[in-house]
């Protein structure tokens, strides 16, 4: 197994840790919540590197790499969601979004085709994790008595529902010919 694999299984077996500190409720579970957040997420960008600089690409990779951002980003809204910081709605159009996205790909990889990954989807990546890091700093300081205005948690959720829906969009809008050749085209 490459030393890209590994850090990206490494990001996948943080989550469940992070998951139990978030679920703690309490501001010193949150600030080890958000550091295992923050490492997690720094192994995105250090698994992308490893792999490109020493040629370490793999289709496992290919396939677990994004698996791991989707299964982190969405632990992390689902949590916020329960504390009522995120509105559902906005984390069934998010997932709705990669949903969309993975089948998609899927289909181009059926015809030997590779859907390569948009600007777009590095910037919702970012956007996303940048996100989650606000509203847990929120959730911090709030829970120590400090008072951060709630249009912050606010403007965290909208900056991550509307930047995925315009990367959903991109997607769609740079793939349409697989779509509608799909739709129009029997298999035989």
């Amino acid at each position: 197994m490459t030393t890209a694999n590994k850090i990206t299984l490494a990001r996948i077996a943080l989550i469940p840790f992070f998951i139990w500190f978030a679920m703690q409720g309490t501001p010193q579970g949150d600030i080890i919540a958000l550091v295992l957040f923050c490492v997690a997420s720094v192994t995105d960008f250090l698994d992308g590197y490893v792999a490109r600089k020493y040629n370490q690409v793999t289709d496992f990779g290919k396939f677990v790499d994004p698996l791991a951002d989707k299964l982190l980003v969405t632990a992390a809204l689902i949590l916020f969601v329960e504390r009522g910081l995120f509105a559902a709605w906005m984390v069934f159009v998010i997932l709705a979004r990669e949903f969309i996205i993975t089948s998609l790909r899927n289909v181009a990889a059926a015809k030997g085709q590779v859907m390569a990954a948009a600007w777009s989807g590095k910037v919702k990546t970012c956007v996303q994790i940048a996100s989650v890091i606000g509203l847990f700093l929120f959730s911090i300081v709030t829970g120590m008595g400090t008072a951060l205005p709630a249009i912050f948690a606010q403007i965290c959720a909208w900056a991550a529902t509307l930047v995925t829906i315009y990367s959903g969009y991109d997607y769609m809008h740079r793939n349409w010919a697989l779509v509608a050749e799909g739709a129009t085209k029997p298999k035989n």
